[in-house]
């Protein structure tokens, strides 16, 4: 019958333990010495010599002995520390010592040539291994996709540059902290490859994909996020401006004859024989008939606005006296100007008042058109109609990388906020639907957006303008 396993470990354990390379080296040495020593010793005692003679020869013998067995020892042991030292130094991936006495034609020198060659390989694949770290860390900072890596508890571990803008924090306040404190607990849920929005960003559309690696034995999950409503945005304004050009084509080939007949009829009429009531009736058609001529003509031109926006001329501009003048410009009704930090932003300063115009002019339209009603689609107790006093505000605030500017009313709201920046659509009676949508294009031209919701606690619309702070 085979010995069981408890057997076997206690026959292990009984085995004597081997000594220490140095004292087997020290035995070996004197079970070389002693044998000469024995010799010579007995050799000496024969001698018809005086016993002080013969005591201060065996002295003399012994510590010569004893001199000789140091110097083996240290030729041995030391360059084996040596060696030892080295190795030790390269697991802890310090790769500045080298081992002395590399010499060919010597097995201890091949020894210390072997370990020498070896350190200088590993110092250049560590070498190696930075630069690509590093080469690869400047890739995931430039990528303008959000990246973001988590340990297997769902802690944060990494994040990139786009990661910290979309979350609008610096990376060690994220840290350490977990998907759902980050609200991205969703892309653990969600489909790989699928589309998903995020609570703190509604306005977007994310496509994420997630993958699987490892870093020193622990597995990890790598979220990589695209904001695909930008580019489906994209796409949409360049299907509209081909639209817009096709139409505006077509139409001003229609328009100008409609207009310069109509112009021409109405000159005429003046030599005919028509009764009064006719020549009214006819005068009044032809008005009709040049007014909105006309007045489709400048519907043409305002889209023709869109088509042709150019690119931004970026520069530096100083927020708070931008807003201050747009603020001034709208007579109608005061508009509240809120101080907020003082901050320089890099963009167009004729397209970034534009877009402020737009956004303060559909504001206080909101206030003077509607009057208060309980019906407000983000309340049910609105402000009083006697009393009622239209109000626009104006404020921003620094965050992490960005300039959060707020605009907001005490108007009826948004019925349709979806609707919101779908181009030729408007509640207004003399409306052409470009203002917001313009506007937009002009947010996101600077790299930043627009997002419109009603408010929370009282009735009104909010205009949150996101723009990029400069990099100090």
């Amino acid at each position: 019958m085979g010995s069981s396993p408890r057997e076997t470990d206690k026959s292990k354990s009984k085995k004597p333990r081997r000594a220490p390379f140095e004292r087997r080296i020290i035995r070996s040495s004197l079970w070389l010495a002693i044998p000469g020593l024995l010799t010579s010793g007995i050799l000496i005692w024969v001698q018809d010599w005086p016993i002080e003679s013969k005591l201060a020869l065996l002295f003399t013998e012994l510590v010569v002995c004893g001199l000789i067995l140091a110097a083996l020892h240290d030729q041995i042991i030391r360059p084996l520390q040596t060696l030892a030292n080295v190795v030790g130094a390269l697991r802890e991936e310090d790769y500045s010592f080298r081992a002395r006495m590399a010499i060919p034609d010597d097995a201890l020198g091949e020894l210390s040539l072997e370990v020498n060659m070896l350190a200088d390989l590993l110092a250049a694949h560590r070498i190696g291994a930075i630069e690509a770290t590093a080469l690869l860390q400047r890739v995931v900072e430039e990528v303008d996709i959000p990246l973001f890596a988590f340990d297997p508890s769902e802690t944060l571990r990494l994040v990139n540059s786009a990661g910290e803008r979309l979350l609008q924090q610096a990376s060690p306040r994220l840290l350490g902290r977990t998907a759902a404190e980050l609200g991205l607990k969703s892309c653990f849920f969600a489909e790989n490859a699928s589309v998903i929005p995020l609570h703190f960003n509604s306005d977007a559309r994310w496509f994420v994909r997630r993958s699987s690696f490892r870093q020193r034995g622990v597995p990890h999950t790598l979220v990589v996020l695209s904001d695909v409503s930008r580019a489906l945005r994209e796409e949409e304004r360049l299907a509209w401006q081909r639209l817009i050009r096709v139409l505006g084509h077509e139409l001003n080939n229609s328009l100008a004859p409609i207009k310069s007949i109509a112009g021409s009829l109405h000159a005429r009429l003046s030599g005919t024989t028509l009764a009064a009531s006719e020549r009214e009736d006819f005068e009044r058609g032809l008005g009709i008939i040049e007014a909105r001529a006309a007045s489709l003509n400048r519907f043409l031109q305002a889209y023709r606005q869109l088509a042709q926006m150019p690119p931004p001329i970026l520069k530096q501009s100083t927020l708070s006296p931008l807003v201050t003048r747009v603020a001034g410009l709208e007579t109608r009704i005061g508009v509240k100007v809120i101080p907020g930090p003082d901050v320089t932003v890099m963009a167009d300063p004729d397209q970034l008042e534009q877009m402020l115009i737009n956004l303060v002019r559909n504001a206080a339209e909101a206030v003077l058109e509607a009057p208060p009603s309980t019906e407000s689609p983000n309340e049910t107790n609105t402000l009083p109609k006697n009393g009622f006093q239209p109000t626009v505000v104006i404020s921003w605030k620094l965050l992490e990388r960005v300039v959060d500017l707020t605009i907001e009313d005490n108007g009826p709201g948004l019925l349709n906020p979806s609707n919101a920046f779908v181009p030729f659509y408007t509640t207004k009676p003399s409306g052409s639907g470009i203002g917001l949508v313009l506007s937009r294009q002009i947010a996101e031209a600077h790299g930043g957006s627009i997002e419109l919701t009603n408010r929370l606690q009282e009735r009104g619309c909010r205009v949150r303008v996101i723009l990029p702070r400069p990099e100090l």
